[in-house]
């Protein structure tokens, strides 16, 4: 059921907030630990690619494409294209987003899959993709029958609002886990690096949050029986 309020402010505060975001995480990547390298000797550099593909990818990207149908004055084939392109573009970086993880890890000696955030990553890059082949296929190419698509609508839209929700607890957690390490490794619990970090992590809940609530709010008239919101 969808709020009683109009989608189009909401998004602008999301597209604020996914800005506000990545300029956070430039400024923690880049400034305090050091900038970004896909070969180094500082592996740490390797590492910072991580947090910047996955806040860039999965959730502004892909909180993007979930609000594309509330936010873009376009015709519904137009929004359903950009929609499925961003998401692909989200699903693509999150991949090497996660790879970097990886590669991280095995080049520093560190083990994988061993935490909470890591698991959860994993899971959710692999129901994202489920979702995005499945939102192919059936709305996109080569489509499926009328009432297939009727009916997949509502699970579909559901289903991608659930694998956002828990890539935004992933995200937050990732934050957490790398905060912790850093503390222990000296950085201040009270310094402007830890500061930070949180703030980053609130903006981008806060953008999550505003994501969904523009698909749940009153967007533009539907040119037809379908209003696609969630891939």
């Amino acid at each position: 059921m969808a709020l009683r309020v109009a989608a189009t402010p909401l998004t602008y505060v999301a597209h604020v907030l996914g800005i506000v975001g990545l300029v956070l995480v430039l400024v923690w990547t880049i400034h305090f630990r050091g900038g970004f390298a896909w070969e180094a000797s500082n592996k740490n550099l390797i590492f910072n690619l991580h947090p910047l593909l996955m806040l860039f990818g999965f959730i502004v990207l892909g909180g993007e494409a979930i609000i594309s149908y509330k936010s873009l004055p376009l015709t519904k084939e137009v929004k359903k294209l950009v929609h499925l392109v961003l998401h692909a573009i989200a699903l693509g970086l999150g991949i090497v987003g996660i790879y970097t993880a990886f590669k991280y890890h095995n080049e520093s000696g560190i083990a994988n899959l061993y935490s909470l955030h890591s698991w959860l990553g994993i899971g959710v890059i692999v129901l994202y993709a489920i979702q995005w082949l499945y939102g192919f296929v059936t709305f996109f190419y080569p489509g499926g029958s009328s009432g297939l698509r009727s009916e997949s609508l509502p699970w579909h839209v559901f289903f991608g609002l659930f694998v956002y929700i828990l890539a935004l607890g992933t995200a937050a957690l990732g934050f957490l886990e790398k905060l912790t390490f850093l503390e222990t490794g000296g950085v201040e619990k009270y310094g402007s690096e830890a500061f930070l970090v949180n703030f980053t992590a609130i903006v981008t809940v806060l953008f999550g949050a505003f994501v969904i609530l523009s698909v749940i709010s009153q967007g533009p008239p539907a040119e037809d029986e379908y209003s696609y919101s969630a891939i």
